[in-house]
C-alpha cells in the first residue's frame, strides 16, 4: 500500500495529463449539456482515478486517501467545479461508505463496477421539507414480507440523473428522531424508482442535479446498509471526509482563480501602466495568496488527523467553514480585478465565480457549521 508520500508526484503527473487529454477539450459541451458523459466515467476508471484508496480485492489501487483529494483539488484547480462535485460524490464519499459499512456481499455487488465507472452513484438525503436537519426527513422505509419499501423523495441530488445506486437515507422509525434514521442502498433500475427533471443552476452546470422519487418501491432485504437505525452515526462518521473534500475542491479552485488572476493583471493595461502595476492589485493579490497558504495549512493538518482516525466533526464544520467562505471571498476579489470581463462568460474566472457559491450550502451550511463548532465549545 502506498503511504502518504510514496508516489504522489506519479499520481500528480498521471492526473494532469488525464485532465488534459480527457477533460480540457470538452468541458464547455459537458457544461452545455449539464452532464458529464458516461463514457468519460468509465476512462476515469479505466485510469485507476475513481477508487484510488480502494481495496485491490474491491478493484482499487490501495492507495493513500490523500491522492483522491489531490485529484478533486487538480480537477477544481482547472475550473471544472460541476466535475469535481460529482467525483467528490461517488469517489470520496459513496464509495468509501460501501467500503466502510457494507457486507461482504454488498461489497461484491458494488464495488467493483463503481471502480470501473461502470456503476455510477449518489448520496440522497436532502427533502423537499428537510435539509440540514436530517432528523425530520419524511422518506419511510418499513419492513414487508419481500424486504423494504421505500416512500419518499429527495431533491438536490449530485448524479441524480446518471446515478445507477443511491445510498438513501430514510426514516425506519418515525418515533425514534435521530436513532430512527436507516441507510440503503437502493439499486435505481428498480420499479418505483423516477427522477424529476434536471435541476437548472446557477453553477456547476456539468453535475447533474435531480429530485427522486422512490413510490412504495420494493427492496431486498440485504438494501440495508449497516444497522437498522444506525444511519445517522454513519452519517456523522462519514461527514469528515467528504469535507476534507469540499476543503480540496475550495483549495483548487482558490490556486486556479489566482493563476487566471495573476495572468490578467500583468497583461492587462490600464492609464498607460499594468493593472499589476497598481497597489491596490498588489494588495489584493497578496491577501489571495496569504489566505490560500493559511486554508492550506489547515487543511493539510486535517488531513493528518484523518489518517490517524483523529479528526472530529468539530475539526471537519471549521475546515468547511472557513475554507469555502474563504473560496467565495477571493473569487470575487480575483474577478474585481478583471473589472467588466469578468463578468463575462469569455473569462473563464466567471466559472469559477458562480461555481463556488454552492460550495457554503451543500455538505451541511455555513451556519449548520457555526452551530456544530458552537456546540462543540458551549454543549447543547
Amino acid at each position: 500500500m502506498l503511504k502518504e508520500d510514496d508516489n504522489t508526484p506519479l499520481f500528480y503527473d498521471m492526473i494532469c495529463r488525464f485532465l488534459e487529454q480527457e477533460a480540457n477539450p470538452h468541458y464547455d459541451a459537458w457544461e452545455a449539456a449539464g452532464q458529464v458523459p458516461r463514457e468519460f466515467w468509465l476512462k476515469l476508471g479505466e485510469a485507476g482515478m475513481l477508487a484510488i484508496d480502494l481495496a485491490e480485492e474491491y478493484g482499487g489501487s490501495a492507495a493513500d486517501f490523500g491522492i483522491t483529494q489531490l485529484v478533486l483539488e487538480e480537477i477544481s484547480r482547472r475550473g471544472f467545479g460541476g466535475l469535481a462535485s460529482a467525483y467528490n460524490i461517488h469517489a470520496n464519499i459513496v464509495i468509501p461508505y460501501v467500503e466502510h459499512l457494507a457486507s461482504a456481499e454488498q461489497k461484491q455487488q458494488w464495488l467493483p463496477r463503481m471502480a470501473t465507472g461502470e456503476v455510477m452513484s449518489a448520496i440522497a438525503m436532502t427533502e423537499p421539507g428537510a435539509g440540514s436537519d436530517l432528523a425530520n426527513i419524511k422518506t419511510r422505509a418499513v419492513k414487508v414480507a419481500e424486504g423494504w419499501k421505500l416512500t419518499g423523495s429527495k431533491i438536490f441530488i449530485t448524479n441524480g440523473m446518471m446515478a445507477d445506486m443511491v445510498i438513501v437515507c430514510a426514516k425506519t422509525d418515525p418515533a425514534a428522531g435521530a436513532k430512527g434514521v436507516s441507510l440503503f442502498l437502493v439499486d435505481s433500475h428498480l420499479a418505483g424508482f423516477s427522477r424529476g427533471k434536471p435541476i437548472r443552476k446557477i453553477g456547476q452546470h456539468a453535475s447533474d442535479t435531480a429530485e427522486l422519487f422512490f413510490a412504495d418501491m420494493l427492496l431486498p432485504a440485504d438494501a440495508l446498509l449497516g444497522e437498522e437505525g444506525a444511519g445517522f452515526t454513519y452519517l456523522m462518521q462519514e461527514l469528515p471526509r467528504e469535507r476534507l473534500g469540499v476543503g480540496a475542491q475550495a483549495l483548487g479552485a482558490m490556486e486556479g482563480a489566482l493563476a487566471l488572476t495573476l495572468e490578467y493583471v500583468k497583461e492587462r493595461t490600464a492609464f498607460g501602466q499594468s493593472i499589476a502595476s497598481f497597489q491596490n492589485t498588489r494588495f489584493k493579490l497578496a491577501e489571495v495568496r496569504a489566505q490560500i497558504d493559511m486554508a492550506r495549512a489547515y487543511f493539510n493538518h486535517c488531513v493528518a488527523l484523518y489518517r490517524q482516525q483523529r479528526m472530529n466533526s468539530t475539526d471537519a464544520a471549521i475546515l468547511k467553514l472557513q475554507l469555502t467562505e474563504m473560496q467565495c471571498q477571493t473569487i470575487d476579489q480575483c474577478l474585481q480585478l478583471f473589472g467588466g470581463y469578468g463578468y463575462t462568460l469569455e473569462y473563464p474566472i466567471s466559472r469559477f465565480y458562480v461555481d463556488a457559491r454552492v460550495q457554503t450550502i451543500y455538505a451541511g451550511t455555513s451556519e449548520i457549521m457555526k452551530e456544530v463548532i458552537a456546540r462543540s465549545m458551549l454543549g447543547k
